[in-house]
């Protein structure tokens, strides 16, 4: 195995690892609610106007998958949409008090997950951020430039329907 095949599958290993352990700890105290929902909620509480696109664009999923979400959060009682005066053709979302409440659970077990692998982090030195930070910026670069090479809008739908 090459380099660059050990350095992505490390990465493959590392993210299904993380991913698996933040679930087990987040199914304890978020049953009921998918990560998808939660990441959702999270990004309609912290950006300001966030409405259907914003939500496709920043998760990179379609417009139609991000409606079913948004359309089940309503449907529990989590977020409620509006929309503004003048510009009665967007539709937004925010937060409801129910929606609040849960978000600030989902944020306490950020937090927490973070406090777990603090000992980790608290070990990389500067130099070593840095190498890292800088492989993942032209790496994601790379990838983003790829995309754009296919002339795909990515939330557009149009994986849904290969």
């Amino acid at each position: 195995m090459n380099n660059e095949e050990q350095v992505m599958m490390n990465l493959w290993d590392l993210f299904n690892k993380k991913i698996w352990l933040d679930e087990f700890k987040m199914k304890d105290r978020l049953k009921g609610y998918k990560p998808s929902e939660l990441h959702c909620m999270d990004y309609i509480d912290k950006n300001a106007d966030s409405n259907v696109t914003k939500l496709a664009e920043a998760f990179y999923m379609t417009r139609s998958a991000i409606s079913k979400i948004t359309k089940k959060l309503m449907d529990k009682g989590l977020i409620e949409s509006y929309q503004k005066p003048d510009n009665k053709k967007e539709i937004y979302f925010k937060l409801t008090e129910q929606g609040k409440a849960i978000n600030a659970v989902h944020e306490q077990l950020h937090k927490e997950l973070q406090e777990r692998d603090k000992a980790v982090f608290q070990q990389v030195t500067d130099e070593q951020f840095n190498m890292i930070l800088g492989f993942t910026e032209k790496y994601n670069q790379h990838l983003e430039a790829e995309i754009k090479k296919l002339g795909v809008d990515i939330t557009s739908g149009y994986f849904d329907k290969l």
